[in-house]
């Protein structure tokens, strides 16, 4: 229980991290982040006219009840919204998921999803197992719907073809195929909305969604978070972290959160060879985000909706949200403006636009998104170099290789980019890695989450919970999560989790 633990990186693994070594009562870690605020990936920038811009479209939807409850300490008022998602294509809305409602397609393109969807019913009595995405694509949804939405659609979002990507990460992240389901919507001419798990989702009602983890992190003995530090280098034989101002700090175990293929190239010492040169093998996409910020009201076509998904060529983005939508504080005169984020891919297939901003105002012109540019009156760009972490054939095999190694090197890493698992890189996921990999370090507990997605993804989980100490809070005006002995129930469902490992 005494372990010097040091965390890299204050995004929400990190900060899941910390907040179970606090709950624990563990006194020995430090919480280092190379920016000058927590939330990482999930931080949320305020432009230079007030509009609010998410780093993506996160939606805030969970897996784990230890999750639910760091979202309510962390932030006392939401907005709640009933998932609306659509796909433009053929000039025209359709409801998500696309292959429910293809009657809202041009006859002869229904007339072709059909025939592909039902020589893929055909096909899956052979039960042959997908060797690639491609495959899993084509098994399940047939040609005609691969070649109209999701080939051009996941090459648009990927960056890679479908083809170098395995099918490993799928698990609820698309969804299958219900050919009645799909007949009836098309005889009935029913629209079906609303499938997924994040159905129904809630989102900050002030500070979008990095506010989560600023207020997640001011739980925390801030004496122990050092933001602007960034890690350089790691010792793994002599245990030594050195940050870019030349300090120096040793260490029992680290959870790192910064991408891994960064973590390798930082490694020094012994018998690493191995481990260093699968940095190069790893593969991700970048992604710019792009606002646009409008003086008036919501257009009346787009009302309601929460996410857009654009796999055609008449627009550069593969993602438009109506991020007023989500909260009226997100604009800088609510009542008065709303606001549009788009989502682009970059890639070593995918070359970087000479201009991201004025390419997106053209798409979102062609896509009817916006009527004109004179109502714009914020434009906002930022390119994220590390955006989505590729399921390129192989992954899991590079993975399976190199996380043993690190571990027997007392390094666990976790999170959307150091874990490099889409499959459970949410926010929820990412969170639960980090407080699963510190159970693991404390009381030798299996982490659930990175190692088996297809678990976690199908169930909710209530093992874990946060609680935060009323008898602190009443001497602490910031709120501390309980570390005293009143709480039991933090040492009794360790004790469980424990006796569920050795089962």
């Amino acid at each position: 229980m005494d372990k010097n633990i040091i965390i890299i990186g204050a995004g929400p693994t990190g900060i899941g991290a910390a907040l179970r070594l606090h709950q624990l009562g563990h006194r020995h870690w430090t919480l280092l982040e190379a920016g000058p605020e927590a939330g990482g990936l999930a931080s949320t920038v305020t432009d230079s006219k007030g509009f609010l811009w998410d780093m993506g479209g996160h939606v805030i939807f969970s897996h784990y009840k230890y999750f639910d409850d760091v979202l309510d300490a962390s932030v006392p008022s939401w907005r709640y919204h009933q998932r609306e998602s659509w796909v433009w294509m053929k000039e025209r809305f359709l409801p998500y998921p696309f292959q429910n409602n293809i009657h809202r397609l041009p006859p002869a393109d229904t007339l072709r999803c059909i025939r592909g969807l039902l020589s893929a019913e055909k096909g899956k009595l052979l039960g042959t197992r997908p060797r690639s995405f491609q495959d899993w694509i084509d098994a399940n949804f047939g040609v005609g719907i691969a070649e109209l939405f999701l080939n051009p659609y996941n090459m648009k979002v990927w960056g890679f073809s479908p083809n170098s990507m395995t099918a490993d990460w799928m698990g609820e992240r698309v969804p299958t195929i219900d050919l009645s389901r799909i007949v009836e919507n098309i005889l009935l001419d029913r629209d079906d909305v609303s499938w997924g798990p994040n159905a129904q989702f809630r989102f900050p009602e002030h500070g979008g969604t990095g506010a989560i983890w600023r207020s997640a992190c001011s739980l925390l003995p801030q004496e122990r978070v050092h933001c602007n530090t960034e890690v350089v280098e790691i010792d793994c034989d002599r245990r030594d972290v050195t940050t870019k101002s030349s300090e120096h700090l040793s260490y029992d175990c680290i959870l790192n959160t910064m991408p891994l293929d960064v973590l390798l190239r930082r490694l020094r010492g012994s018998q690493l060879d191995g481990v260093m040169s699968a940095a190069d093998k790893l593969v991700h996409s970048s992604t710019h985000i792009v606002g646009l910020g409008m003086d008036g009201q919501v257009p009346q076509h787009l009302e309601g909706k929460c996410w857009m998904y654009f796999a055609e060529d008449d627009c550069p983005f593969y993602r438009a949200t109506v991020f007023s939508h989500y909260s009226s504080a997100n604009v800088a005169k609510p009542g008065q403006q709303w606001s549009l984020m788009f989502e682009i891919c970059e890639s070593s297939q995918q070359p970087a636009l000479a201009d991201p901003v004025q390419a997106t105002i053209e798409g979102a012109l062609n896509t009817g998104l916006i009527s004109g540019r004179d109502s714009i009156v914020s434009q906002f760009h930022i390119r994220l170099e590390y955006g989505y972490p590729t399921p390129f054939l192989g992954r899991n095999e590079l993975l399976d290789s190199v996380q043993p190694q690190l571990r027997e090197r007392a390094i666990y890493s976790r999170g959307r980019f150091g874990g490099w698992k889409y499959e459970v890189g949410n926010q929820d996921h990412s969170l639960m890695q980090g407080v699963e990999a510190v159970d693991s370090m404390l009381f030798d507990v299996e982490e659930q989450t990175y190692f088996d997605p297809d678990h976690v993804n199908t169930k909710k989980d209530s093992t874990r919970r946060f609680t935060l100490c009323r008898d602190l809070l009443a001497q602490n005006a910031a709120r501390v999560p309980c570390v005293t002995g009143s709480c039991k129930e933090v040492t009794s469902g360790i004790s469980n989790l424990q006796s569920s490992n050795r089962r």
